[in-house]
């Protein structure tokens, strides 16, 4: 769709009624940027304009300043305007007061325009050709950025902030504390919400910076190192009754042996030889346990010294 025809699809949406606010009109301010306004009383007709030209796909200037659209696109001649260009037009006194809102059509003295913040509301009105300032179009206009949540997801993770969780395109609690986290990095409005500010720092944003006392510590309260602490010791122990286990017969065996026949038909039993290998067997294993309780606790500690686990 193009931005003229979303636009045309806001026709009768209104303020909220008394102190209420419309949370469609709250939303345009978000989607170009300022979800720090709470309430529809601020102007919004940039607003309205900057979150058409995003939902179709179009970067708006992302200002809630009318004016600001005399420098988006290229210049047209009023003569030359079409539906959706888009127009700018003197308001008040103030040098930096306006009114922006999409060319419908011209017919005499005036030019009808369909805005928003248009008597509270996106509606088509007339306004004095006199008043015009400009007519724009998205002649040299970049795509606006937009990211799917999955992409929103991988990037986060990418970027170093594990607390992301699954990358299932799925706004949930680890989604949302990842999104605080990198805006919170960024210098970004402290809300889990996706906007235009959002994925712009997602794009050109480094890796996250872990700190210094993080990077050469180790987690506390982990039950992964705790666990790989009780196995190291279990395994340590039960390496060295292994190999008690095997010294101390055959120190008996050397002080009571009688003769070298005796020792070597014992020896060659298939009982015996059993008998003999099962405590190398047991200090094989548990050398086994230690070894990978070792592995799973430098992992959790690299884990978070690298940032990906609390």
């Amino acid at each position: 769709m193009t931005p003229f025809e979303i636009a045309q699809g806001y026709i009768g949406t209104t303020e909220g009624p008394g102190p209420e606010d419309n949370p469609a009109i709250i939303e345009m301010y978000a989607s170009v940027g300022h979800d720090w306004v709470e309430h529809d009383a601020v102007a919004w007709c940039a607003a309205f304009v900057g979150h058409c030209l995003e939902k179709a796909g179009l970067r708006s200037t992302r200002r809630l300043n009318a004016r600001s659209y005399l420098d988006w696109g290229i210049p047209i001649d009023l003569a030359d305007a079409q539906p959706g260009d888009i127009v700018v037009f003197s308001r008040g006194s103030k040098s930096w007061q306006g009114h922006v809102g999409f060319f419908v059509k011209a017919t005499g003295t005036m030019i009808e325009v369909l805005g928003g913040n248009q008597s509270d509301a996106v509606t088509i009105q007339r306004y004095a050709k006199s008043r015009l300032l400009g007519v724009r179009r998205a002649g040299n206009v970049a795509p606006a950025v937009t990211l799917s949540v999955r992409e929103v997801q991988a990037r986060l993770k990418a970027l170093g902030y594990h607390e992301v969780g699954q990358v299932d395109g799925e706004i949930g609690p680890r989604t949302r504390a990842a999104i605080l986290a990198f805006r919170d990095d960024h210098g970004l409005p402290l809300v889990p919400i996706i906007d235009v500010a959002l994925t712009e720092a997602l794009t050109t944003a480094g890796s996250r910076q872990v700190a210094a006392e993080r990077a050469a510590g180790v987690p506390e309260g982990s039950r992964i190192i705790t666990a790989a602490n009780a196995q190291v010791g279990l395994g340590v122990l039960g390496a060295a009754g292994s190999v008690a286990a095997q010294i101390a017969p055959a120190l008996v065996q050397a002080e009571e042996a009688r003769d070298t026949a005796e020792r070597v038909l014992d020896l060659v039993g298939l009982t015996g030889v059993v008998q003999a290998a099962l405590p190398w067997i047991g200090a094989a294993v548990f050398t086994g346990v230690i070894f990978y309780a070792l592995k799973a606790r430098n992992a959790r500690i690299e884990d978070h010294r690298s940032g990906k686990t609390p």
